[in-house]
């Protein structure tokens, strides 16, 4: 498998925000998107590992739970095997996936995380919409935003999916671009029962700090 980085910090950007994590990010990415703020994970050099060596660092860590993420994961076959050791070994398995591709094949067990496009991004267009209608109650969606027309795109979506009924919704501001006050506003302005998202350890770590 190919990898970007493991490492153990806190989670950061889900319904799980402030557990401590171990984070696999695998390497690659199908998606370029305008506020992408890990590019190394498709621009460096990746890190070969077998699934015998993945698994003895992640028990090298106290974690119970972990984060498979990227780039996209979904891109390597080796991830399936991968969720399913995990799961086997007892530990509660996060899949963030930028929705591009099936879902169908992640193991029932694995909560999957996955980030819908909005227009701004850049990649909207490369959505796999069948998706949603795959959703488990503990799925998550995540919706990154850049400003106040993706907000309404995000909210259209959200209503015409039933995502509130489907799985766990969440709304973050993209990272220099949209303020966490401004989007908290818009969400209680409008009543709506998303949660509001944010980037934990961007409050917890200086910019550009790797491994965290």
């Amino acid at each position: 498998m190919k990898f970007s980085e493991i490492f153990y910090s806190i989670q950061g950007e889900s319904s799980w925000v402030g557990s401590p994590c171990t984070f696999l990010r695998l390497w690659g990415c199908n998606l370029r998107c305008l506020w992408c703020d890990t590019k190394y994970s498709y621009e460096e050099k990746p890190i070969g590992l077998t699934l015998a060596q993945v698994l003895r660092r992640v028990e090298s860590f106290p974690a119970q739970l972990v984060e498979i993420t990227g780039g996209e994961p979904l891109l390597q076959e080796e991830v399936y095997p991968l969720m399913g050791e995990l799961l086997q070994r007892g530990y509660k398995v996060l899949l963030d996936t930028n929705g591009s591709l099936d879902i169908g094949g992640v193991p029932e067990e694995v909560i999957r995380i996955i980030d819908i496009k909005p227009p701004k991004s850049g990649m909207s267009e490369r959505t796999k919409w069948g998706n949603l209608e795959e959703l488990r109650p503990t799925d998550e969606v995540k919706f990154v935003l850049v400003d106040r027309d993706d907000y309404q795109w995000a909210k259209g979506i959200t209503e015409r999916y039933s995502l509130l009924r489907r799985a766990r919704v969440i709304f973050s501001p993209a990272n220099g671009f949209l303020s966490l006050r401004e989007l908290a506003e818009w969400i209680l302005r409008d009543g709506l029962k998303v949660r509001l998202g944010f980037q934990l350890q961007k409050f917890i770590w200086e910019k550009g700090t790797r491994g965290h």
